[in-house]
């Protein structure tokens, strides 16, 4: 026998939000534990923007080592 549409949705509904989601497949904002994960990712991409300003020093310096070793134009410098 066809399960009625509303009894299909309603699964579907409760399994998402049991996997944490809304209906509308988004997180789920209510849910205990949320704020502090959101939070953890925070420090953690903070994190990684503090890190970035750091590798962009060194990509600028190997970048102008680079450029002192070869000229603009693609001439190798030799000694």
């Amino acid at each position: 026998m066809p399960v009625a549409v509303s009894q299909h949705v309603r699964k579907r509904r409760d399994g998402l939000r049991a996997a944490g989601l809304r209906p509308i497949r988004v997180p789920d904002t209510r849910r205990p534990g949320f704020a502090e994960a959101c939070r953890h990712q925070s420090r953690i991409a903070a994190a990684a923007d503090r890190a970035a300003d750091t590798m962009d020093g060194f990509l600028d310096a190997a970048l102008a080592d680079l450029d002192a070793d070869t000229g603009m134009d693609g001439s190798v410098n030799t000694p």
